[in-house]
């Protein structure tokens, strides 16, 4: 991988409300930030995240996913044509095949709220509860071919309270993450 010289040119991919969207575009925003947000993208037209996105002005695009194939060459195409050099899944609810992951041939970063390996895919928070788990907390990982199973480039815990809900439990998580995203990215591009 090519030595870091200035921002990298990134694209979020989001479905839902962009809270982890807010916190890159307001870390991307810093001088020390290591990216350049160019690009939001969101299988979900009415994500909040791309409100943020336009109110910030970036560069923000919904395509619907009719099938994978021509979502997947759609979003290749924006990629180049944007120059991005990272991608941030944050919230994104589609998975990405091994032949778009290939075909990008660039860092894709996902976060994930469970201590992966342990609670990969959806319904985290409930599960760990349900499980009796002491601790829960997020992940920031590369993507690879296999679900919420790519190398990992930090995490950090927090104790699972008595009284948590699975409710209370994921806000607690994505206050973590909102800190953990940025930090995640800092250590991977200066890791070149």
């Amino acid at each position: 991988m090519e030595k870091l010289f200035g921002k990298k040119n990134t694209a979020v991919f989001i479905s839902g409300r962009g809270s982890n969207l807010r916190s890159l575009i307001k870390y991307s925003k810093t001088k020390r930030s290591l990216i350049r947000i160019v690009l939001v993208i969101s299988d979900n037209s009415r994500a909040r995240g791309l409100k943020y996105a336009k109110k910030n002005k970036i560069n923000n695009i919904f395509i619907k996913y009719s099938n994978r194939r021509s979502f997947e060459n759609r979003l290749l195409h924006l990629l180049k044509r944007n120059k991005v050099d990272i991608i941030c899944l944050a919230g994104f609810m589609k998975i990405l095949s091994g032949s778009f992951i290939k075909k990008f041939y660039k860092p894709i970063l996902n976060i994930h709220p469970s201590l992966l390996p342990k609670y990969k895919g959806l319904n985290t928070h409930n599960r760990a509860i349900e499980n009796k788990e002491k601790y829960s907390g997020a992940t920031v990982h590369i993507v690879n071919e296999k679900l919420d199973s790519g190398k990992i480039i930090l995490q950090k815990k927090i104790k699972i309270l008595k009284s948590d809900s699975g409710k209370s439990l994921q806000k607690k998580v994505l206050k973590i993450e909102h800190a953990l995203y940025p930090k995640a990215i800092v250590r991977l591009l200066t890791s070149y």
